[in-house]
């Protein structure tokens, strides 16, 4: 799924950053904003306020109705719940609902503005309101009235979406790219490294760990919850299985009736429609007698329960209810005996109980619980002696990890020093790789970064880096520069593929800033909603 994102990103990007109204004439729903400051969409409660600009819930829901149909073009059948779920498609909604209405603001205070001319030529030139090629007024018209839409209110959102784009571009054309950025790019892209690197792994230093008793102690005492015992305890209980009702036992009209209404999903045809009372009457019988004996029965059981709660006696209770007490011994949570493994509401009520404490009823599918906590141990902490095996390999991991690392970072800090000493690896010439490919290290782009940057002044890390398991301290051996006369040839060509990314930054710092200032409230309804 992950792969089809990324390959669906740069047409994602085309057309989604920024985008807030999303026209969509044909069986979606338009997207209509609200005027001036008394916000976006004036119904339904509101999603956010900014400043003093409100965005309802219609608002949003209208633009999150829009932008998951534009996904769904996109992605087609690949547009499941859980990709939108991965995408955030909610947030990202709210977010974009929240940084046009603060680039509507910016866009006013900036003195940026839309002609009529302007909303008229992109209207014109709109496809879904041209025939053969031409503006079509009497199209243009129809299409907004089978849509519901007045021409003013459309108008009104062109108008809207023209002054973002016209405020996008005002920030996006104020980024340019130095000669500097792009020959550095270009040896980025051109040159060639050989590096000079020691690694450190924790397996390969393991040997080298001393513990001692206190260590294990302090680890044993910090880490509890790791190695304590878990909670036991063991019943006396006996089981009521359910009875069927008293012979000659009989209901009332009403009393069936209520009942078939209480219990319709019980009598359902094929076709999922209730049947009717008339054709299911002696099964509804049936089940009210058997429930009703079911009642009666567990009403027994808690009053002879109650009668004698105080005595502590199961066996009495059980007498007085004909009923065999059977004994368990002491278990965990996780590891209940074979009577009592699917008895989920027993088994929970009794770790919620006291040592000699009497317990139920508690109903299941089976019949009728009643109990007594015969023993309850508390979790505990055992003696070291008992678990320093398992916690000595966990400090023995801890303290080699720890120590992997302080050798990567003598290490670095002596390649920084030339190296004297050291045990070193060199990597062949290699070349700047998008996956971040290093032979002989692994795949970091991190760590690939950081090397394209290595020059004479700067040639080594200043901290060793984790790449998979093992710690690496790195230093420039030699940079091998791409000849500086294939520069001017390719400089544009950099230029075109650097710019839009530097463009599309520009224009997040700026929408972080406007955010910064702004005071947004996002509503306590909305966030409960959404989690």
């Amino acid at each position: 799924m992950l792969d089809l994102i990324r390959k669906k990103k740069e047409s994602f990007i085309i057309k989604f950053v920024f985008v807030v109204i999303v026209l969509s004439f044909i069986g979606t729903i338009f997207l209509v904003w609200g005027k001036g400051e008394e916000g976006i969409g004036r119904s339904g409660g509101y999603v956010a306020k900014v400043d003093r600009t409100t965005i309802s819930y219609d608002a949003y829901q209208n633009a999150y109705q829009n932008m998951a149909d534009t996904y769904r073009q996109i992605f087609g059948n690949a547009f499941t719940p859980e990709l939108e779920k991965q995408l955030n498609l909610k947030q990202q909604t709210l977010d974009r609902l929240i940084d046009s209405t603060l680039m509507l603001k910016a866009a006013k205070s900036q003195g940026v503005s839309v002609s009529k001319n302007e909303v008229t030529a992109a209207i014109a030139a709109m496809p879904a309101f041209q025939q053969n090629g031409n503006f079509d007024f009497g199209l243009y018209q129809q299409t907004l009235k089978v849509n519901r839409i007045t021409p003013e209110a459309f108008e009104e959102s062109k108008q809207r979406e023209l002054l973002l784009e016209k405020t996008r571009k005002a920030v996006m054309d104020k980024v340019t790219i130095s000669d500097e950025e792009l020959l550095k790019q270009y040896h980025k892209e051109r040159d060639r490294l050989e590096l000079l690197y020691a690694s450190f792994s924790a397996a390969e230093v393991a040997a080298e760990v001393k513990l001692t008793d206190a260590e294990l102690q302090e680890y044993l005492n910090q880490n509890a919850e790791k190695f304590k015992t878990p909670e036991k305890v063991s019943l006396s209980w006996f089981l009521l299985g359910h009875t069927e009702p008293t012979p000659g036992q009989q209901l009332t009209s009403d009393e069936l009736e209520s009942f078939y209404r209480k219990n319709l999903d019980r009598y359902i045809d094929k076709d999922n429609t209730p049947l009717p009372f008339d054709q299911v009457k002696e099964r509804v019988k049936a089940d009210a007698l058997r429930q009703k004996a079911a009642k009666a029965l567990y009403e027994k059981a808690a009053d002879t329960l109650f009668q004698n709660i105080k005595t502590g006696d199961l066996g009495l209770v059980a007498t007085k209810l004909g009923a065999k007490v059977q004994e368990t011994g002491l278990f965990t949570a996780a590891t209940p005996p074979t009577s009592l493994a699917d008895e989920t509401a027993l088994l929970k009520k009794a770790f919620e109980l006291k040592q000699d404490e009497l317990g139920g009823p508690v109903e299941t599918p089976k019949g009728i619980y009643i109990f007594k906590i015969k023993e309850k141990k508390a979790a505990e902490l055992p003696p070291l002696v008992q678990v320093r095996p398992a916690v000595e390999q966990q400090v023995r991991q801890v303290k080699a990890a720890e120590l992997a690392k302080q050798k990567a970072v003598d290490a670095q800090k002596a390649l920084a020093a030339g190296g004297v000493g050291l045990k070193l690896q060199s990597t062949p010439a290699f070349g700047y790789s998008a996956k971040g490919e290093l032979p002989g290290i692994g795949t970091s782009l991190p760590l690939l970064e950081k090397a394209f940057e290595f020059s004479s002044a700067t040639p080594a890390l200043t901290e060793p880096m984790l790449v998979g398991n093992r710690w690496f301290a790195v230093r420039l051996k030699q940079r091998i520069a791409a000849p500086q006369t294939d520069f001017a040839a390719r400089k544009d060509e950099i230029k075109q593929r650097l710019l839009p990314a530097k463009q599309e930054e520009a224009l997040r710092s700026w929408l972080k800033e406007l955010r910064s200032k702004a005071k947004i409230e996002i509503s306590p309804a909305f966030t409960v909603a959404n989690q």
